[in-house]
């Protein structure tokens, strides 16, 4: 999926936005509980998910290499919310 959102192959949010850096993940055990959170924090407001992305990831660094993925090239608008 997340190599899906990078290269804009599925249709949605993420390909009409260009959203393609990966800032924040959980890692979960189990299949239910991420779902779970993922639910939660689509409810949320705009600035109470900047501030979870910025206590962890203040910088918005891309997480994705650290996953094995290639870095992305640099492109214009990727400072940020």
């Amino acid at each position: 999926m997340l190599w899906q959102h990078r290269e804009g192959t599925t249709p949605g949010f993420t390909r009409r936005h260009h959203v393609n850096r990966l800032v924040f993940f959980e890692r979960f055990n189990q299949m239910e509980p991420a779902i779970l959170r993922e639910k939660q924090l689509k409810r949320w407001h705009r600035q109470w998910k900047i501030n979870l992305i910025e206590a962890a990831n203040p910088d918005w660094h891309d997480l994705a290499p650290g996953l094995g993925f290639a870095p992305l090239a640099p492109s214009r608008g990727q400072n940020g919310p």
